[in-house]
């Protein structure tokens, strides 16, 4: 055999095996639809291209920022950014993801502050997630819920006696700026310790310092463990603060899902409606016939519509939601507030006159409501509570006509009396939420006018005389304050005779002093 026959078989082998080669391989492609960039604004892009896009899809722009698209036209696409967009400009590549917009869940988001993006913020690395939820869900069916008939204690005597909150309500919590909005939402988070309730705080649109400021306050009172904190900034993107609440609902919708009860406080939906309506103006959308845009009621009725009580088949979970709204001038018959009103379970509003006055929380009886919570509250806070609020309402409408200096009868005299010890019941401190006994044995020596021979001076300590003496309540007592049966004559009669010897030494005091003003006259 010569070398040209060698090499000529050699070549064929080779010829050969390329062929069979090429008859089995199947090339991996994979077909992409590639837009560009028509224009950059302030926190939206307009596209073109990208013919198979459809609404709320995500979408990639360069330098891994992200983008939902809003409005689908049929020249082009409006996205709303949810990122630094200072590297992109017009005609840049932008790449469908075939996805909508979602947000890591699991317990390892417990403890963490995030972005409505799931990015960590609070520098303890990556954060530990089970699996992801899309941040728009529907509402629960109303088949699938149940009625509201467990109470969510805030540790605030003012909302727990006469404005009383369920696990799965939806209460709005609206005021002027400044009037301890926050503080409310706070307490009710950090006297959930203990209760295995999980706790989501959505900060939307807030300062930095005011953010730092509450997760301090949460890691200080250990409540961070069992809470996870959302965070938009004012300076962020108007399109991360538009889907922060929605990224937070999702988060607590998986451990409602999974049986259990869970807070979320979205602080506050003011700025919310802000950003959407900053990125409406943007993208040009038509105004609606009564605001603008005119969907600006739907954004906020689906958000709440998902909190709520799932019925045992489902796993028996609760959501229930702490809106917060801020005023202007003290106007709740402003469009967005009305809004709220007419989508929540109630309302409780802080009036920047009490806080003026020192009255603090500044919770406005009259105007506050709770719609749904009295049918979840404790049968012993009924039995304490009963004519409370009819008793304050009577005094604030004297107090007013006895300001003119007019001449009080002594009855009159004696129900501004009453409802000035009303009204220093009421007051309570700051991150010093009041326990379940606490609120009942002085609520109970309130009805009873035990506080009325106690000078006003000395309410704080008669107060906190009250609470010491909750320790010697019976258990067999106390069980019967987180159920359902109501106070028995007999028990009613222990709860008395315990505040009456706590009040003792202050009624003694009393006395003393009126002798003394006796002697002087």
């Amino acid at each position: 055999m010569n070398s040209s026959e060698t090499l000529k078989g050699a070549f064929d082998r080779m010829f050969s095996a390329a062929d069979t080669a090429r008859e089995q391989s199947a090339p991996d492609l994979k077909p992409r639809e590639v837009g560009r960039i028509v224009s950059v604004s302030t926190g939206i892009a307009h596209i073109t291209g990208l013919p198979g896009v459809g609404v709320e899809e995500l979408v990639q722009f360069p330098g891994g920022v992200q983008g939902i698209t809003f409005n689908v036209d049929e020249d082009e696409v409006g996205c709303v950014l949810l990122g630094q967009y200072s590297h992109l400009h017009a005609g840049d590549e932008v790449e469908r993801t075939g996805r909508v917009m979602d947000v890591p869940v699991g317990a390892g988001v417990l403890g963490r502050v995030i972005d409505p993006l799931g990015r960590p913020l609070d520098e303890l690395g990556p954060v530990p997630t089970s699996g992801r939820l899309p941040i728009e869900r529907p509402a629960p069916a109303i088949m699938d819920r149940s009625p509201v008939t467990v109470p969510l204690q805030t540790g605030v005597k003012v909302v727990d006696a006469l404005v009383p909150i369920g696990r799965g309500q939806r209460e709005l919590i609206l005021g002027d700026r400044q009037t301890g909005k926050t503080a409310i939402a706070l307490d009710t988070i950090i006297n959930q310790r203990g209760q295995d309730v999980v706790c989501v705080y959505c900060a939307i649109g807030q300062r930095a310092a005011a953010v730092a400021r509450v997760v301090a306050t949460l890691r200080e009172h250990d409540a961070l463990s069992y809470s996870v904190v959302v965070v938009t900034e004012g300076n962020d993107p108007p399109g991360l603060a538009y889907i922060a609440p929605y990224a937070a609902t999702s988060i607590a919708e998986h451990f409602m899902e999974a049986g259990r009860d869970v807070l979320i406080v979205y602080d506050d939906l003011t700025q919310h409606a802000r950003s959407y309506r900053e990125l409406s103006l943007l993208l040009r959308r038509p105004p609606g016939r009564e605001a603008f845009p005119g969907d600006i009621f739907y954004i906020h009725s689906r958000l709440l519509e998902r909190s709520t009580r799932l019925n045992d088949e489902r796993g028996g979970g609760s959501l229930t939601a702490l809106p917060v709204i801020e005023t202007e001038a003290q106007n709740i018959s402003d469009y967005i507030p009305t809004n709220l009103i007419s989508i929540t379970d109630g309302q409780i509003y802080l009036s920047p006159t009490l806080f003026e006055l020192g009255v603090l929380p500044a919770v406005d009886v009259g105007k506050s409501v709770s719609r749904v919570g009295g049918k979840a509250q404790r049968a012993a806070y009924r039995a304490v509570t009963g004519n409370l609020k009819l008793a304050y309402a009577q005094f604030e409408e004297l107090e007013t006509f006895a300001r003119f200096g007019a001449r009080l009868d002594e009855s009159t005299q004696q129900t501004i009396d009453h409802g000035r010890r009303i009204r220093a019941c009421l007051k309570q401190p700051e991150l010093a939420p009041v326990s379940v006994p606490g609120q009942i044995l002085v609520l109970l020596a309130l009805s009873e006018g035990l506080f009325d021979g106690v000078p006003l001076t000395e309410m704080v300590e008669a107060q906190a005389a009250l609470k010491k003496a909750t320790k010697d309540i019976p258990e067999s007592l106390s069980r019967l304050f987180g159920g359902s049966q109501k106070l028995g004559p007999e028990d009613r009669d222990i709860l008395i005779g315990l505040a009456k010897k706590a009040l003792k030494p202050f009624l003694v005091a009393e006395e003393v002093a009126l002798a003394q003003t006796r002697q002087k006259s």
